[in-house]
């Protein structure tokens, strides 16, 4: 609820507890391994290894869970986020007014991150096999692409037209290549 795992299969579980559950099970595939190269703040490389199993299993859940109830700009935006606050955190800035800021965001893009992940773990990795949730986005009758689709296809071609509108003119006035052409100023 809210982003936050509260069972595993199907039992009630707290948090710690869920940890250490899915360190030993992921741990058992080899999941969870990384191996990094790092930029440190002061301009040093540095090679990092990692186990972090249950890590693994709750970002692949997680981000499973936000591609079905998060719109495309909500996802694109939660990229950006994430980055700002892996740097927050890195920095040391853990009580700044944008760690504050990038807090309140998050909490809120959570809300409807709700529902079951199932996983399938196999040599090293993690695959999403299976994902559903109430508040999910995916609406069947839109997708199916068959006849008793219920998305109107006649509307496509004016929205392809607009959509492509600035993409076009942008093409059409500025068809040049820098190498040969005068662009008409210094």
């Amino acid at each position: 609820m809210r982003g936050v795992p509260l069972t595993l299969d199907g039992e009630e579980i707290d948090g710690v507890t869920l940890i250490t559950r899915l360190n030993e099970i992921a741990g058992e595939y080899g999941v969870g391994r990384i191996d990094h190269v790092e930029d440190r703040r002061v301009g040093i490389k540095s090679r990092e290894v990692y186990e972090a199993p249950a890590a693994v299993l709750l970002l692949k859940a997680h981000r499973a869970l936000e591609g079905l109830v998060l719109s495309r700009p909500q996802l694109r935006f939660a990229e950006q986020v994430s980055g700002e606050y892996s740097n927050l955190v890195y920095d040391g800035l853990w009580f700044s007014g944008l760690h504050r800021d990038l807090t309140a965001y998050v909490e809120s893009s959570q809300i409807f991150v709700s529902g079951m992940v199932r996983l399938k773990l196999h040599r090293g990795h993690c695959q999403v096999v299976g994902r559903k949730s109430p508040f999910s986005l995916y609406d069947y009758g839109l997708a199916t692409y068959d006849k008793a689709d219920s998305f109107d296809a006649s509307a496509a071609p004016g929205f392809i037209q607009l959509w492509g509108l600035e993409a076009k003119t942008q093409t059409r006035m500025q068809q040049f290549r820098p190498e040969t052409e005068d662009l008409g100023g210094e």
